[in-house]
């Protein structure tokens, strides 16, 4: 469909007519020269002087291409664009940060692969959300994963392919044996600071208890409270062990509920699985549609037609200029 950007522009196209109709005429005043012997002159010649000087007078042509061009520059003028079809695209309302625990007890294997196998937890944990990542077309999410650091392996992307990628390579105590659950929390806030969407939430995954943050956990949280992150907590270690390795939920509990989110605990690959179909319902997929038309600029149409024109013009007046300088010709 074709419009016009500045279509009010189309008002000048009878301007030269009344600035012709309107003003005087240009002249241009000269000092004549007295000539004694004019009549001898013109006997000789056999012509009679007439009075005034002669004035050029354009042809109907050079009048049609004046027209044209003047038509034509006032359409570029009016930049002409041509609206495409529209198009519409979805736009994340949500970021999500998913965080995974890489310390050594993740290795425990303690769960089951889909084909019902012993495993370790990290993989059951990779599996079950491999899967809950597939399902979050629409949102942008990020990915960070800790042992005794806190590092992120991904910041927000709508690309859900590399990110699925990159949590398939994270390996077991690649980043040390211990647990950092505060300065896990505490790295995703400055990605959140960069987003420019209302609702943002935090997934932690873990099978211990905090070891070595520099910030404590409930700490973490309180700041992540007053920047609007929501952090869900999930547990899949055994609240029994002693150590290091032991669970505590009483801190994954805490972090939750002071952030507006949920504590979770997963025993088996099922309860993981229904963990995040938890969070599914939680959290369900929301997108914005913005929808847009394609503009194609056709001002270059109309102006390099005028200039050609011009050219034309220029070419017409100086025929014609050639014809008067050659009178005799003509007889």
């Amino acid at each position: 469909m074709l419009e016009f950007a500045y279509p009010g522009l189309f008002l000048l196209l009878p301007l030269p007519w009344l600035l012709r109709r309107w003003l005087p005429a240009y002249r241009e005043s000269r000092p004549a020269v007295r000539a004694p012997f004019l009549v001898r002159l013109e006997r000789a010649m056999g012509e009679r002087a007439g009075e005034g000087a002669p004035l050029a007078r354009r042809r109907r042509l050079q009048w049609l291409l004046l027209l044209c061009i003047w038509s034509l520059l006032v359409v570029a003028l009016a930049r002409p664009q041509w609206l495409g079809d529209p198009i519409s695209r979805d736009l994340p309302m949500r970021d999500m940060l998913v965080a995974v625990d890489l310390s050594g007890s993740m290795e425990t294997q303690d769960f089951v692969d889909e084909a019902g196998q012993m495993t370790d937890r990290l993989s059951a944990a990779k599996e079950v959300l491999d899967e809950f990542l597939s399902r979050r077309e629409g949102d942008r999410v990020g990915l960070i994963l800790f042992g005794s650091a806190a590092f992120i392996q991904a910041p927000f992307t709508d690309d859900l392919s590399v990110v699925r990628e990159l949590l398939g390579e994270a390996q077991v105590r690649m980043l040390g044996p211990r647990t950092v659950i505060g300065d896990a929390i505490g790295l995703s806030i400055p990605l959140f600071e960069r987003s420019e969407v209302d609702e943002r939430v935090v997934i932690v995954l873990t099978d211990g208890n905090d070891t070595g943050s520099l910030v404590p956990p409930d700490r973490a949280a309180k700041i992540a409270a007053d920047n609007g992150v929501v952090v869900h907590t999930v547990a899949m270690g055994d609240p029994q062990a002693a150590g290091e390795q032991a669970l505590d939920e009483a801190t994954l509990k805490t972090v939750a509920a002071t952030t507006g989110g949920q504590y979770f605990r997963a025993e088996d690959r099922d309860g993981l699985e229904s963990v995040y179909a938890a969070l599914d319902q939680l959290n369900p997929r929301k997108v914005e549609r913005e929808s847009y038309r394609p503009r194609d600029e056709l001002f270059h149409w109309p102006l390099g037609a005028a200039i050609i024109l011009n050219l034309g013009l220029f070419g017409v007046s100086g025929l014609l200029l050639g014809r008067r300088a050659r009178p005799g010709e003509a007889a």
